[in-house]
């Protein structure tokens, strides 16, 4: 079995990215002590923008007039499906208790955090999709406080389309501010925000180096690099809907990887040909990303069976996995590395990205090894207790006390001593280490 790269990247995401980290330190440094007045410079140098940060009610129903229609009824229908698609997720996660053994119950809790910041991108495109996103999923698991910022336009604030999907989707309160700025005023409370306790959402690298950067602070949904994508194709795909595919994830960025991995050569051969032809029928500034991604990031594998081709999407573990294959049953149960899995032609990447239900808020750069996209599950902490009768304290009590010494730490013995000597007053115990040296 071997693998043939015909298409080999030049480039990789990863290595590309600029060392922002000195300059992401400074801003949220002097944000931390100047607060918002340090925001507001920052938003007046970087956004270009000098009316107020924090989003009116008289605002959002005047960007609620200028939306037409037809989109509001999109941007509806979409936070339907992505509601009803976190309301499924939550229900699966179940406060439990069991009695470990005679007298000792225990069990676990699922408690929402109290407050979250959503960061909704704003600049080559105008991120609707990731308002819904990010905000809808956080209300679903019970956040009390969401809170949205989105950079806004000079002189025009927030896209009124972004800003109807956020007050949709139940914001508490939206900031015009946009970049490092937006990231450190969520996290430190600022503009009379409650503190968050995780930050979510895509953005530009300052954005993402800035959570990174805060993270332990705050909790934040995953370090997000450029968007990846792989298609896994065989004799049966049609390769016009395979070059499209590539073609319309590779819009995102210059440097955003995509990958085609397949059995069958005439089928690689053929999306080459076609995608140059694709990039150049898309505006010029989609065009511009697209063919950057294409001709330095993109690579097209080809394989000897399916197995080999499981085994370099599992490698790879993107983003976005698509599958035009048959037996799209074995594909489901066999991959195992991947940040959401779409199954057949009849779907494709966009429809995740933009209102299918799934969130679309994803790992990238390889993190799908060792974890998934936002959920519901991100804004909710799972918290344990315990309880104990008195009758349970003896063999909990003992085995407490000997292990404690065994390891030195005689505090913690002597706490169990003294619950021994309370409740079973006259009984002797033996309560040193155990036999066992190690």
């Amino acid at each position: 079995m071997t693998v043939t790269y015909l298409k080999k990247a030049g480039r990789t995401a990863e290595t590309d990215q600029p060392d922002v980290r000195a300059a992401v330190e400074r801003m949220l440094a002097e944000i931390a002590s100047g607060g918002d007045d340090v925001a507001l410079r920052l938003a007046r140098d970087l956004d270009k923008w000098d009316g107020e940060i924090v989003v009116t009610q008289d605002d959002i129903r005047a960007a609620r007039d200028r939306v037409p229609e037809k989109l509001k009824a999109d941007i509806r229908f979409a936070h339907d499906n992505i509601r009803r698609f976190a309301e499924a997720q939550r229900a699966t996660i179940h406060d439990c208790s069991v009695e470990i053994l005679p007298g000792l119950t225990a069990g676990q809790r699922q408690i929402p955090v109290q407050a979250a910041g959503c960061y909704v991108p704003g600049g080559r495109y105008s991120h609707i999709a990731s308002a819904i996103m990010t905000i809808t999923t956080a209300k679903v698991a019970g956040v009390a406080h969401v809170s949205a910022c989105s950079p806004p336009r000079p002189g025009a604030g927030i896209p009124p389309a972004i800003l109807y999907a956020m007050d949709l989707c139940g914001a508490d309160t939206v900031l015009n501010l946009g970049g490092v700025q937006a990231v450190a005023a969520m996290a430190n409370g600022l503009f009379g925000l409650p503190k968050a306790d995780i930050l979510v959402g895509p953005g530009n690298q300052y954005v993402a180096e800035a959570k990174r950067i805060l993270y332990g602070q705050v909790g934040i949904d995953m370090f997000a690099g450029p968007t990846d994508s792989m298609i896994v194709a065989d004799r049966g795909a049609d390769p016009v809907l395979v070059a499209w595919d590539l073609v319309g994830q590779a819009e995102h960025g210059y440097n955003s990887p995509v990958w085609l991995v397949t059995t069958d050569r005439a089928l690689a051969e053929r999306v080459m040909a076609l995608v140059p032809g694709l990039i150049a029928e898309l505006p010029e500034v989609n065009a511009r990303n697209a063919r950057a991604a294409w001709e330095s990031y993109a690579e097209v594998i080809l394989c000897d069976a399916d197995e080999e081709m499981a085994g370099v999407a599992d490698a790879h573990a993107p983003e976005h996995l698509h599958v035009q294959a048959a037996d799209l049953d074995w594909w489901q149960g066999r991959l195992m590395a991947y940040g959401s899995l779409f199954l057949g032609e009849e779907t494709t990447v966009a429809y995740g990205d933009k209102c299918a239900g799934p969130n679309h808020v994803l790992p990238t750069s390889g993190a799908a090894r060792y974890t998934g996209g936002l959920s519901v599950h991100k804004f909710m902490k799972t918290v344990t207790w315990q309880r104990a009768t008195r009758e349970a304290s003896r063999a909990l009590g003992i085995a407490t006390a000997r292990i404690s010494r065994l390891e030195g730490m005689e505090g913690h013995a002597r706490t169990a001593d003294v619950r021994l000597a309370k409740f079973f007053p006259g009984e002797t115990f033996d309560l040193g280490p155990s036999d066992d040296p190690t």
